[in-house]
């Protein structure tokens, strides 16, 4: 049995939960959420399912998305951990290390692809 068909509705009610007040703290715009979800830009029941407890969809990608963005938010924290606005803030920031866009951005652009660019450089960071 793969890790996405473990998780049951209450396992990923509670990630829907947490991604969206991740989202929150990050300042993310409807299309962003969407976007970072892996999800139509014109899809916005699906947020408003989210936030509203609904469980997060069973496939692998959006579970695979949710652990890259909690990872992501998990080494903001331990990068920043006495600055809580750099660490909410780091998404939107634009940055070198991508060519000057934003995290938020660069993942809008490469899709899953950005996310490991993004989870990567952060562990280099962290790793320095």
């Amino acid at each position: 049995m793969d890790s996405a068909a473990a998780l049951n509705d209450t396992d990923r009610s509670r990630i829907s939960k947490m991604l969206m007040t991740l989202f929150e703290h990050w300042k993310l715009s409807t299309s962003e959420q969407l976007s970072l979800l892996g999800l139509s830009k014109e899809n916005r029941a699906a947020l408003s399912n989210y936030r509203q407890g609904r469980p997060l969809a069973n496939d692998r990608d959006k579970l695979e998305r949710a652990g890259i963005l909690l990872g992501i938010h998990k080494s903001l924290r331990l990068l920043f951990p006495h600055n809580p606005e750099l660490a909410y803030g780091w998404m939107q920031q634009p940055n070198r290390a991508f060519h000057g866009l934003t995290p938020v951005q660069l993942v809008d652009q490469q899709g899953m692809i950005g996310m490991y660019m993004v989870r990567a450089y952060l562990d280099r960071q962290r790793g320095q």
